[in-house]
C-alpha cells in the first residue's frame, strides 16, 4: 500500500475493518442477496463502531478523519463482494449524510445528522425522477410553500435506501420558471403522510433496496429546508465530485478484488499438466487488466487526495467515475473468462461482481452525460464553480 496517502493508523483501521466485515457481515451476505433487504442490526453495529462518522463532526458523533479513512472503508466493502451491501452503506453515509452536514442547521444536525452516525437512522438521497435521470435541471417534482411550511409532490426514482430509510433528502423546484436555479434541498421523516415507495427490481445490487417513490401533498415544515432556498443545484453540484470519486474508488476496489480472486484460482486451476496462470495468452490478458486497475487506482488516491485538500476536482472526480467504471467492467468482464465456466456459476464471485458493476456507467450520471461535462470544461472552457 502506498505509504504516500496511507499512514500506519490508517493501515491498522484497514485490518479492523477487514476483521469485522469478516465477522459481522459476510456471514449474512447470501441472505440479504435473497431478500434484498438488509437487517437493521448492522446499521447499528456499523454505527458503534464508528464507521458512519468517519468524515463527520465530532460534535455530532463523528471522527472528522482525512479522506483516506473514507477511501478505505470503501475499498474494503467492495471486498465483501455484494454491491448492494456497499451502496446501501455508502448512500446512506456519504450521499444522504454530506447535505445534512453540509447544508443542514445545527436542528437538523441534531435531529438527522447524529442519529445517523450511531446507525439508529438510515437516509437516503432523492434526485433522479422517472422522466429524468441526469437531467438534474429538468425535474418535476415541486415544493409549494404555504406560509410556515412547503408542500412536495412529484416522484423519484433509483433511490438507493429508497424503501427502507427513516428519512428523505429531496431536491424539488421551488421556482419552477427558474430552471435549475429555483431548485430546493428538503429533509422529511420517511412516516410523514404522502409518502410512499415501491421496491424496484433489478439486474445487480439485490441486496439494496431501491425504491421509486412518490410525494402526494408532502407537507412538511418550512424548516426542513436545507441551506438557502432556490440554491439546490449548485449544492447538488458541488458534491456530485465526492459521489463520483467515490464510484470511481469503488471500480477500482471491485477490479482488484476480482483480479486477486482470479489470479488464486489461476494459480490453482491445472489445464495441460500446469497451471493457467502460466500460459501467455492468459498472463498476458491479466496483465493488461491489472495495469488498468492500477492507472485507475492511483489516479483515484491522487484526486481524494485534492479534495481532502480543500480542491474543488469536479473535473477530476467526473473522469474517475467515467475511466473507472469503464475499466471495472472490462476487468470484471475479463476475469470471468479466466474463470472459464465456473465463471459463469453463482457459487463463485464472478457472476454476481459482473452484474453489480455493470451499474457503475449508469448511477451518478450516466457515462454519455460524463462525456459531456468533460467536454465542457476542455473544449467549451466552462467553469463550474462551487456553492457559495
Amino acid at each position: 500500500m502506498s505509504s504516500r496517502y496511507f499512514t500506519e493508523e490508517h493501515e491498522l483501521f484497514r485490518q479492523s475493518l477487514k476483521d469485522f466485515l469478516q465477522k459481522e457481515v459476510v456471514p449474512h451476505i447470501e441472505k440479504w442477496e435473497k431478500t434484498g433487504h438488509i437487517e437493521r442490526f448492522i446499521w447499528e453495529k456499523f454505527g458503534e463502531m464508528g464507521f458512519f462518522g468517519l468524515a463527520y463532526p465530532e460534535e455530532y458523533g463523528g471522527m472528522d478523519l482525512d479522506l483516506f479513512y473514507t477511501v478505505i472503508l470503501l475499498e474494503e466493502l467492495q471486498k465483501v463482494n455484494s454491491g448492494g451491501f456497499a451502496a446501501a452503506i455508502w448512500a446512506h453515509a456519504y450521499l444522504a449524510m454530506t447535505h445534512l452536514n453540509k447544508e443542514g442547521d445545527d436542528a437538523i444536525k441534531q435531529k438527522y445528522l447524529a442519529p445517523s452516525i450511531t446507525g439508529e437512522k438510515i437516509g437516503c438521497l432523492c434526485i433522479t425522477e422517472p422522466f429524468g435521470g441526469s437531467d438534474v435541471a429538468g425535474m418535476r417534482t415541486t415544493a409549494v410553500k404555504k406560509g410556515d411550511t412547503y408542500v412536495i409532490n412529484g416522484s423519484k426514482t433509483f433511490i438507493t435506501n429508497g424503501v427502507y430509510s427513516d428519512y428523505l433528502v429531496v431536491c424539488a423546484k421551488t421556482n419552477p420558471e427558474l430552471g435549475n436555479k429555483g431548485i430546493s434541498i428538503f429533509v422529511m421523516d420517511r412516516d410523514t403522510p404522502g409518502i410512499s415507495a415501491t421496491k424496484l427490481d433489478k439486474l445487480g445490487w439485490r441486496a439494496s433496496d431501491t425504491g421509486e417513490i412518490a410525494f402526494d401533498n408532502v407537507t412538511i415544515p418550512a424548516s426542513n429546508l436545507m441551506g438557502e432556498e432556490n440554491k439546490g443545484f449548485p449544492y447538488i453540484m458541488q458534491h456530485f465530485a465526492l459521489e463520483r470519486l467515490i464510484m470511481g474508488i469503488n471500480s477500482h476496489a471491485r477490479a482488484e478484488f476480482a483480479l486477486e480472486y482470479a489470479q488464486k484460482y489461476m494459480s490453482e486451476r491445472q489445464a495441460f499438466g500446469k497451471s493457467i496462470d502460466k500460459f501467455q495468452a492468459l498472463r498476458h490478458a491479466f496483465a493488461d487488466c491489472y495495469a488498468d486497475m492500477i492507472m485507475c487506482k492511483e489516479f483515484n488516491y491522487s484526486i481524494a487526495d485534492r479534495l481532502n485538500n480543500g480542491e474543488y476536482v469536479v473535473k477530476e472526480a467526473t473522469i474517475s467515475k467515467l475511466r473507472s467504471t469503464k475499466m471495472a467492467d472490462e476487468v470484471i468482464y475479463q476475469c470471468l473468462q479466466f474463470l472459464g465456466g465456473y465463471g459463469y456459476m453463482e457459487e463463485y464471485p464472478m457472476a454476481r461482481l459482473l452484474r453489480d458493476s455493470r451499474l457503475g456507467p449508469i448511477g451518478g450520471g450516466t457515462s454519455e452525460i460524463l462525456r459531456e461535462i468533460i467536454a465542457k470544461m476542455v473544449i467549451d472552457n466552462k467553469d463550474y464553480k462551487p456553492a457559495t
